[in-house]
């Protein structure tokens, strides 16, 4: 199995510091901002960087604590815990958008007007102008590494952007055409995406956690890379799943009875090469069968 380079593990690391400040540098924004205009759509968003906050936090220490190399006690590694910490999000997350949701409703049956829009415009569009800066650089470590946590981490970032762009919409309705009512329409729409990114993680992170098979794709791949060897007669009881940044693939391959144990072993070599060089953060466990003519028990199951 390749583990991270030190190059991927610093940028990984630079990565999760970099959200922790651009969080607290827009709760501090949106504070303010929400603070002298009492939109309800800026104080959604305000509600989104808090929760990017925590979770950017709660982030940082699970990949400080995923990164750790493989150990006695923990041989498949640690890189469950960025699902773990993807989890812990999206219960925030969700929290957070109910709580929303009933605020946006109260505001809107009180129709309370919003003070120093333009103020507010300006607030929001540096808010997305630090935001871009950030899922750029996200974008580019998830590129590198594939990683989990902070994949997590970017979706929530993207849907600051959306909700920024809400909130200047709102907020450019108000001071342009004096519609208040928008504000805390907008605040609903918002909560009812937040609730969604929510939901996604959660499924995301369980889908880690009970060691979901690899998506059909994937498994396509690897089993056209494994029958591409002329001495692969068959594969049989291919099995997938994901651990974080790892991959982790067990398999039995069936082979002419006839090879000698060294022959074999170095067709499997062979093989787990090429699996490695398509995924080069995976482990692969092989197992060699013969392949018996009129035998039943090693027939391929229906699954591969």
């Amino acid at each position: 199995m390749t583990q991270l380079n030190p190059h991927e593990t610093q940028i990984i690391r630079v990565a999760t510091y970099a959200s922790v400040a651009v969080a607290t540098l827009l709760i501090c924004l949106k504070f303010f901002g929400w603070w002298v205009t009492h939109s309800i759509s800026l104080q959604a968003s305000l509600i989104d960087s808090l929760l990017d906050g925590l979770a950017s936090f709660i982030n940082m220490i699970a990949v400080y604590q995923a990164l750790k190399p493989a150990d006695a006690k923990h041989r498949f590694g640690h890189g469950k815990i960025e699902a773990l910490a993807a989890l812990g999000q999206s219960l925030f997350i969700g929290g957070s958008a109910i709580w929303l949701l009933y605020e946006a409703r109260e505001r809107y049956a009180m129709h309370q007007p919003i003070e120093f829009a333009g103020f507010g415009i300006v607030i929001m569009g540096a808010a997305i102008f630090i935001t871009l800066l950030l899922i750029t650089y996200q974008f580019y470590v998830v590129k590198k590494t594939h990683s989990t946590a902070i994949a997590a981490d970017m979706l929530h970032y993207k849907s600051d952007l959306l909700i920024n762009l809400a909130a200047i919409i709102a907020l450019g309705s108000s001071q342009f055409f004096h519609i208040e009512e928008l504000d805390p329409i907008f605040g609903l729409l918002i909560g009812c995406y937040i609730l969604l990114t929510a939901w996604r993680i959660t499924t995301q992170a369980f889908n880690i956690l009970l060691d979901q098979e690899l998506d059909d794709e994937h498994r396509k791949k690897i089993l056209t890379i494994i029958k591409s060897h002329p001495e692969v007669i068959d594969v049989m009881d291919l099995r997938t799943r994901s651990s974080g940044i790892q991959q982790f693939f067990q398999l039995h391959l069936l082979m002419r009875p006839d090879l000698t144990l060294h022959k074999a072993d170095e067709i499997a070599d062979d093989v787990e090469e090429e699996i490695i060089k398509a995924y080069p953060r995976s482990q692969v466990m092989i197992r060699l069968v013969p392949e018996i003519p009129g035998d039943t028990k090693h027939e391929p199951p229906i699954y591969l």
